[in-house]
């Protein structure tokens, strides 16, 4: 792991601004530097667990920005909330016998805004994959020993 420090310090000289990489124990993570990041700019975790031969073994996980993973969140659990008090109200109302056309429309709007949400998200995270390649460079640079 000592091999590995020395070169996210070494790395991590060369590739600023474009690139930055913090780490703590056994865990990397590599993101795009302010100038060149977007909204959908992903970064990326790597975790280095050491195995009983000896070797090491590499695991790394593609991520968004953790704001816009919050404020998706945010928006999902909003929505839902909406989606079920409105389904509690229809039928609270139905049970009544009272009009609840209103309620079945605010649920239909809910159930679009989720399918709006996911496209979204799945439009995002095709428009980072770009940087996402160039994530991965970094990171077999610093595998490789590269500068």
């Amino acid at each position: 792991m000592n091999v590995i420090s020395e070169r996210v310090v070494n790395l991590n000289k060369n590739l600023k601004p474009r690139f930055y990489i913090k780490q703590l124990d056994e865990h990397l993570w590599i993101y795009v530097g302010n100038d060149y990041k977007k909204y959908y700019s992903p970064h990326l975790h790597i975790e280095f667990e050491p195995q009983e031969n000896g070797e090491t073994k590499v695991k790394g996980l593609f991520g968004p920005d953790p704001g816009l993973w919050t404020l998706f969140m945010f928006l999902h659990f909003v929505v839902a909330g909406i989606f079920i008090i409105f389904g509690v109200f229809a039928y609270s109302n139905w049970s009544l016998e009272q009009p609840f056309a209103i309620h079945i429309a605010v649920m239909s709007l809910m159930v679009i805004a989720w399918f709006s949400l996911y496209f979204i998200a799945r439009s995002n995270r095709k428009k980072g994959m770009p940087q996402a390649h160039q994530l991965e460079g970094v990171l077999n640079k610093l595998l490789e020993g590269g500068n």
